[in-house]
């Protein structure tokens, strides 16, 4: 469990991050465990078959073949083509983490998340209900409409566990969190108190192959420090991929 993996560490730092690390289970992991599975299923023996030689008729050797003249190859110029630009990753700082700056805390199933205030867009309560949409993942739980703004609200825990949120998550929500001027939302438990973060009160990440959402830890606060516009712009990705009906 993760708990007892906390005490065996000695280091705070690590035992914390490691234990925010534990509870962010994503996708990848499933995807990690589907590899495995082709890779055992590929690796079935197959049937060896031989191969068929097929005998030559024997002929007499050829003559000797004559010397051959060749001419000087022309020169050609080859242009060399550009190198293509490097897909685009999520920064391992983000350009508001130079200087200390405030942030918000929020709760999801048991697990501290936190956003700079900078990039919060607005705190809305789910007081009316959120329209599903037919079809749509399980990490999106729909439209709430409202006059100015139509938001789309995303299941949390279930977009950042992958499959391992508790099965009662949605009944705890009571707030939408919207992130920065985007259309999206996260739905959470609570929100807690705002306080202000030194850069190097925070673990960065330096690699964001996995959870790219995720700025770094707070280890004083134990929470996970969101990177607000990589989270929105994965969102939309992920829209696009499920075709969904937002209209």
């Amino acid at each position: 469990m993760a708990d007892d993996k906390l005490t065996k560490l000695a280091d705070p730092a690590s035992a914390i991050a490691s234990y925010l690390d534990d509870l962010l289970h994503t996708a990848t992991d499933t995807a990690q465990k589907e590899e495995v599975a082709a890779v055992d299923v590929s690796s079935e023996p197959q049937p060896v078959t031989e191969p068929i030689v097929e005998r030559q008729p024997t002929r007499a050797p050829d003559p000797a073949p004559r010397p051959v003249v060749r001419k000087p190859t022309p020169k050609v110029e080859v242009s060399q083509p550009e190198p293509e630009p490097e897909s685009a990753s999520p920064p391992s700082r983000p350009e508001w983490s130079e200087q200390p700056f405030e942030c918000l805390i929020f709760t999801v199933a048991g697990l501290q998340l936190a956003v700079p205030l900078i990039l919060l867009g607005a705190i809305h309560r789910i007081e009316e209900g959120i329209k599903p949409i037919p079809g749509s993942p399980r990490w999106y739980m729909g439209i709430r409409v409202d006059r100015d703004h139509n938001l789309r609200v995303v299941d949390t825990a279930e977009w950042i566990m992958a499959g391992r949120a508790p099965a009662n998550a949605r009944d705890n929500y009571r707030f939408v969190i919207r992130l920065d001027n985007s259309d999206w939302g996260l739905a959470c438990d609570d929100v807690a108190q705002s306080f202000t973060l030194k850069p190097d009160e925070v673990r960065w990440r330096t690699a964001r192959s996995k959870r790219p959402w995720l700025a770094g830890t707070v280890v004083n606060h134990m929470c996970a420090l969101i990177d607000v516009r990589t989270m929105a712009n994965l969102l939309v990705r992920a829209e696009r991929e499920h075709h969904l009906d937002l209209s």
